[in-house]
């Protein structure tokens, strides 16, 4: 059985912040910030916006609020798809934003892809997503939003670089060609956030989750992120009677990370982490599998018998992008993450009862 830390209502209280944390972005205190601080963050009713609530991690934020009993009395929580505003679109933030009136965010939503649709159309990432942000950014301050939490990638992190990789190096050179402009984009938000606290005492931070998987996701292969191309050609394959062909050696190597995990850590997030610097979420280096091991991982979850190949006139992408979680286990040392295997059979088992109306 998995383990993990229920975070209740009372291990995890709302902060009246009243005195500006103290974070690598901390560089002057003026008064006029520490005011506008405290005149956003008084007590009042709690109203959180999540932002790309209809994907992966929005289904998973929504599934331990309203599943797990971390929704607190009082809290309204929303929950927005592309179909309530193209957030591209600043007069569609601005309305839906004054609509629900949030005083927290939850910043899910992004224009994401697997690693050959961003290599075909990188500028396309970068455009989209730099809009997206930056409308809901700027819309939240505009608005008094107390609290922002965006959701940045491992992607982020410079092509190359020593390992394992912490937070204090996602400016530290290039990410890789593959998505180079998806990668830009996301660093922004970093950017953004530092601009928003330095400037006007804005509580604006974001978080970095690896490889992240699980129930609600985009499982098509050209769409999907690794585990959950994987997950959707393997199924099919078994349908059919084909092998199952595998882009790349298998070589790379990954930290998977359940997305109900990254859920419960989000609300953490929300709730108690007070720098602006971002926080990466996910399992421990030990953890780290190749691909090889996932497919094999998935085809015992959906007991595939066939034949497993491997292309490797496909590119591996990054060959590793093994990050240390040495920050969240000072933070949150007890919180203990799905084992892999446990999260893929899961998810698996979810994708199969779901499959005429997941994403393939």
């Amino acid at each position: 059985m998995t383990s993990f830390v229920c975070l209740t209502g009372s291990q995890l209280p709302y902060k009246n912040h009243t005195v500006l944390a103290i974070s690598v972005y901390q560089l002057k205190e003026q008064p006029a910030q520490i005011e506008k601080m405290e005149s956003d963050t008084k007590a009042g009713p709690v109203r959180v916006l999540v932002t790309g609530g209809s994907g992966m991690l929005g289904k998973a934020v929504e599934h331990v609020v309203m599943n797990e009993g971390l929704k607190r009395e009082g809290e309204e929580w929303i929950f927005l798809s592309s179909k309530d505003a193209d957030l591209r679109d600043l007069g569609q933030t601005k309305a839906v934003f004054e609509k629900h009136r949030p005083t927290h965010v939850i910043h899910l939503a992004a224009k994401v892809g697997g690693i050959y649709e961003h290599m075909r159309d990188n500028l396309l990432f970068l455009s989209d997503n730099l809009r997206i942000n930056d409308n809901v950014l700027q819309t939240a301050h505009d608005t008094g939003v107390t609290k922002v939490v965006s959701c940045l990638s491992s992607c982020i992190f410079p092509d190359k670089i020593t390992y394992p990789i912490d937070e204090t190096m996602i400016h530290n050179g290039l990410p890789h060609d593959s998505n180079f402009g998806y990668s830009h984009a996301k660093r922004l938000i970093d950017i953004q956030n530092r601009g928003y606290f330095e400037q006007y005492g804005r509580r604006y931070t974001s978080v970095i989750p690896t490889n992240v998987f699980g129930p609600h996701d985009n499982f098509n292969k050209d769409k999907a992120h690794v585990m959950s191309a994987l997950i959707g050609k393997t199924y099919k394959a078994k349908m059919e009677g084909t092998p199952v062909t595998v882009c790349g050696t298998g070589a790379a190597r990954r930290l998977f990370t359940l997305s109900w995990d990254v859920g419960r850590l989000i609300v953490w997030v929300l709730r108690e982490y007070d720098e602006i610097q971002p926080i990466i979420l996910s399992v421990g280096e030990e953890d780290e599998i190749s691909i090889k091991d996932a497919v094999e991982m998935i085809a015992e979850a959906l007991d595939f018998k066939g034949e497993i190949k491997y292309d490797t006139s496909f590119s591996d992408g990054q060959l590793r992008k093994t990050t240390s979680i040495a920050k969240l286990r000072r933070y949150h040392p007890d919180f203990t993450f799905t084992p892999v295997k446990e999260g893929i059979k899961m998810t698996c088992d979810w994708f199969v009862a779901n499959y005429n109306s997941a994403r393939i």
